[in-house]
């Protein structure tokens, strides 16, 4: 069994924004963050991350809890098995009450990197290689620049450090073929991979002696998936964050000379065009994305994909093509800095550039090949929200032929497809928002308690006694009480005068409508009614001039 205490530790490492957006796009919405449920089908996002309270909800299924309980129910794993995924997520070796099992993740990565790194200034051809790609010392430090040798002599580094062939095939650096072992990377200089948390996971390698492939990188292991990852976002993540914007280009010397020049919220996909699994560790930040790919026929191609699935995914940027055979490394190189600086600024937006690609596919001189193109820029159009089908069809009609074509020719989407489209409004299902602002900041502020209890009972809460109850036994997962929490429409009574305004307030009214019941009894004999009576009438007043009176 995994111990308590280690159990603890992981928790407090993890956040469940961090995990939950690994899975799913979340989209920031005040303190917290939302998201279609990815428990239940549903259009409107009713699926709430609150980072304050490292807990989810779903206000349509009621699903919830912490990081753990989403890793079980999404990946459907059982707990212990929910916890050894998220330790691999976190790089954190978990211990365990039977010795056994208390072996630590392998660290022949991290050892492999010390010693690939150890090798690059004796490897003339590797250093050289470096340098003149204008890369400097304190680059080849930041981003552990390194030479892997020939296979047999990693191949005997690995096993002179203690670890065995079976875990280094699993971590990825090793291959086996029909009984052949073979290093993964041969004769290549070598880029360390992080994951999003900074464990390393992966390598990248660039032939120096003529391998085929110039290219390579590790293969997918259970820790390396390079269609979630980003090459250096971990070294980029403070400086996208404070710039809200993310430059994406197309290899590792993009990446590390842009860093070098400045622009350190550069990071790089991983030999893979953008995917949809990329999406969600975008959408961390709401950063506006750069595109900065090359100008070949590869580089636009990448580009266009890239730009459809951002486009449909509501993320605002554009792209910046590069001409002329250049890349960023190359403009950082020559010290063009400044140009950098403004095409990254002036970029194309991601909505331009696909219906511009669109249109140079077809002669538009041609009437059916123009017919054509309307129909493939209508079908894109359509993946976007009504609001922007709307003003860009405008764009698409003036570029397939000025005054020739009318926008009111695109026809886009229909009125039922807009008011199908169109963001539904969620309704409040609480009844009694003071009620709920009460519980709330029983939860909240604790040291309240007493203070409340002493003058109300749960029982006088018309709507949301059982939430109350709920709440003082401390069951804080269950999902009334989650979705309270995660509800920023909940105020928090924040100090002990307004706390008491409003009790003053709510006793009021209480004791008010209970006179009027007693009032309004027939049965009850004299002398009991007018007990009652005088009791809520002093109540009453007493509340009146201020005074919190106690409930019994």
């Amino acid at each position: 069994m995994i111990t308590q205490d280690s159990i603890e530790a992981l928790k407090a490492r993890l956040d469940v924004v961090d995990v939950v957006g690994s899975y799913v796009e979340l989209k920031k919405a005040g303190v917290n963050y939302k998201s279609p449920c990815p428990f239940h089908d549903e259009k409107s996002p009713s699926f709430v991350v609150s980072p304050q309270k490292q807990i989810y909800h779903c206000f349509g299924c009621g699903a919830g809890g912490d990081s753990v309980k989403f890793v079980m129910e999404y990946e459907k794993l059982n707990y212990p098995e929910a916890l050894e995924k998220l330790a691999d997520f976190a790089n954190f070796t978990l211990s365990y009450t039977d010795n056994k099992h208390n072996k630590p993740r392998s660290q022949v990565m991290d050892k492999l990197q010390e010693y690939y790194s150890s090798l690059l200034p004796s490897k003339q051809t590797a250093s050289d290689y470096v340098k003149e790609r204008g890369i400097y010392e304190s680059s080849v430090e930041k981003f552990g620049i390194g030479y892997a040798p020939d296979s047999n002599t990693s191949i005997n580094y690995i096993k002179s450090q203690g670890f065995t062939i079976p875990e280094s095939v699993e971590m990825g650096v090793v291959g086996s073929d029909s009984g052949r072992n073979f290093a993964r990377f041969v004769e290549r200089v070598t880029f360390p991979i992080h994951s999003a948390s900074g464990a390393i996971v992966g390598f990248g390698g660039r032939t120096i002696t003529g391998h085929q492939a110039k290219y390579i990188n590790s293969p997918e292991t259970p820790f390396f998936n390079k269609s979630r990852l980003l090459y250096a976002y971990h070294h980029a993540r403070q400086s996208l964050y404070k710039q809200s914007e993310i430059i994406i280009t197309e290899g590792y010397l993009d990446v590390i000379m842009l860093h070098q020049a400045g622009f350190t919220n550069a990071v790089a996909t991983l030999g893979t065009a953008l995917t949809v699994e990329h999406l969600p560790l975008l959408r961390k930040g709401e950063p506006r994305v750069v595109m900065a790919y090359d100008g070949d026929k590869a580089g636009k191609k990448a580009a266009l994909k890239a730009s459809r699935l951002l486009s449909a995914g509501g993320f605002s940027g554009g792209v910046v093509i590069f001409g002329d055979g250049l890349d960023p490394a190359d403009m950082v190189k020559e010290g063009r800095t400044e140009e950098l600086a403004s095409m990254f600024r002036e970029t194309k937006p991601f909505i331009e550039f696909v219906l511009d690609e669109i249109l140079s596919l077809y002669d538009l001189k041609d009437p059916k090949a123009k017919e054509s193109c309307m129909g493939e820029g209508l079908a894109y159009l359509k993946t976007l929200s009504p609001l922007l089908q709307e003003e860009y069809k405008t764009y698409l009609a003036s570029r397939l032929g000025g005054l020739g074509v009318s926008p009111s020719l695109l026809k886009v989407t229909s009125n039922k497809d807009e008011n199908k489209n169109a963001p539904r409004v969620q309704k409040n299902t609480h009844k009694d928002m003071w009620e709920l602002s009460l519980i709330k900041t029983m939860i909240e502020k604790p040291h309240f308690i007493n203070q409340v209890f002493d003058v109300l009972d749960p029982s006088i809460l018309m709507f949301h006694s059982q939430e109350l109850n709920l709440a003082l036994a401390s069951h804080t997962d269950a999902p009334e009480i989650m979705a309270i929490l995660v509800d920023e429409t909940i105020p928090i009574l924040q100090d002990e005068d307004s706390l008491k305004s409003e009790l003053l307030i709510f006793l009021t009214k209480h004791y008010e409508r209970e006179l009027k019941k007693i009032n309004l009894q027939i049965q009850m004999p004299f002398e009991e009614k007018a007990f009652y009576i005088r009791r809520f009438r002093g109540k009453i007043a007493r509340l009146k001039k201020g005074e919190l009176v106690s409930y019994l």
